[in-house]
């Protein structure tokens, strides 16, 4: 992938966005999050960057995907996990279906402000009982009066104590698994929505993630995003856009851990001399680059083929590799690194202790290892029963 000027221009406004106005206040969102999301996000807005793709009508930049693989891998440099998430969830995982599917009126009056850094948004499709198994989801959206009414339950949902609006899925008739569910734009303060107190995760302290639970919500149907029975195919959609920057925000991150901890290295000493000059320290750290570097030229083959609207049985296996890769890698230099800070490595507040608790959740969140282990084999046709004669 070749980048250009605009390209680097766009690096530069983020990397020192995430210097002056995100990492020096990581330590405090870490230690008494969540980060104040509708502070952080205005600021971005009024930079631009919460629309780098999104259509310019609605405010966005326009821009094709390599630009957004930019903002992600750039955002890496932010010293936590928590806090690119939730942007994440704002630009790559709760607005691509509103932006493409959603009519005129519904954008204007929900991606707009959410682009600018006035809305906080929210995607709410994980269950209690249905996490990767997406089609599994038991929250209902029934019709009446002009309304949808809905009742069910959200779990794991990022942003969601400081959401404006969720772009929640839910089924809205009976029949295929895969056929009968809807995305809807619901607004936080409509009656019967209740938001549990953020959840004590392992990692991602800085971010806020919560239950939600549904009790006779009523949404105008208005409110849907494309047409009804479609919201299955939608979201497998904005997994695809999800799991690219997940793989390129994960790629900033290792790279600069690596680089930190190359510079500790070497001023610590041990037995007189400083740590790289071991064999099997900088040994070591020339694997872990190299995977870093597999793993980026993965991200860039598939996004070019993503942005040319190329074969997409071939992006979608394409984007699971990179999720899949990036997940357990992440856990990979996570850990080597840690195991070269020594003690220093084993308390809380150290980088790559961090990094370890944080990248954990790369191989869970927006669909597990396994499933995507299942569309890779799918994709390849070598699932038990279907071999070719």
């Amino acid at each position: 992938m070749k980048f250009t000027q605009e390209h680097e221009e766009l690096r530069r406004t983020v990397r020192n966005f995430v210097e002056k106005e995100i990492n020096p206040h990581v330590e405090e969102w870490e230690e008494n999050g969540p980060f104040p999301a509708h502070e952080l996000f205005k600021k971005m807005g009024d930079l631009g960057l919460l629309g780098v793709t999104k259509p310019e009508k609605y405010g966005g930049m326009g821009l094709d995907y390599s630009y957004g693989l930019v903002v992600a891998e750039e955002l890496g440099a932010i010293r936590c996990g928590g806090v690119p998430l939730a942007i994440g969830v704002q630009t790559d995982m709760a607005t691509p279906a509103l932006a493409r599917f959603g009519s005129e009126a519904l954008c204007n009056e929900y991606l707009v402000p959410a682009l600018k850094g006035e809305y906080v948004a929210s995607i709410a499709v994980s269950e209690p009982a249905a996490g990767s198994d997406v089609a599994a989801i038991k929250t209902r959206a029934e019709k009446k009066d002009g309304d949808y009414v809905i009742n069910g339950t959200k779990m794991w949902i990022t942003n969601s104590t400081q959401a404006d609006w969720f772009c929640l899925l839910a089924n809205t008739s009976e029949g295929s698994k895969h056929k009968n569910k809807s995305m809807i734009i619901v607004p936080r303060d409509a009656k019967g929505i209740e938001v549990s107190k953020p959840l004590n995760k392992l990692g991602m302290r800085s971010s806020d993630t919560a239950q939600v639970f549904f009790d006779n919500v009523h949404v105008p149907q208005r409110n849907l995003v494309g047409m009804e029975g479609a919201g299955f195919m939608m979201q497998m959609m904005q997994f695809q856009e999800e799991r690219m920057w997940g793989a390129a925000n994960a790629y900033g991150g290792m790279n600069g851990l690596i680089q930190e901890t190359i510079a500790y290295t070497r001023q610590r000493e041990t037995f007189g001399q400083p740590l790289i000059n071991n064999q099997s320290i900088h040994f070591r750290f020339a694997e872990l680059q190299t995977e870093v570097e597999a793993l980026r030229a993965l991200i860039y083959h598939t996004c070019e083929l993503y942005i040319s609207n190329g074969n997409p049985t071939k992006t979608l296996q394409l984007a699971s590799m990179c999720k899949l890769k990036a997940g357990r890698l992440v856990r990979e230099i996570s850990d080597s690194c840690l195991q070269y800070w020594g003690g220093m490595g084993f308390m809380w507040d150290n980088v790559a202790a961090r990094s370890l608790r944080d990248g954990r959740l790369a191989s869970i969140g927006g669909g597990a290892d396994e499933i995507m282990l299942g569309i890779i084999c799918k994709t390849m046709d070598i699932l038990p029963g279907k071999a070719k004669g």
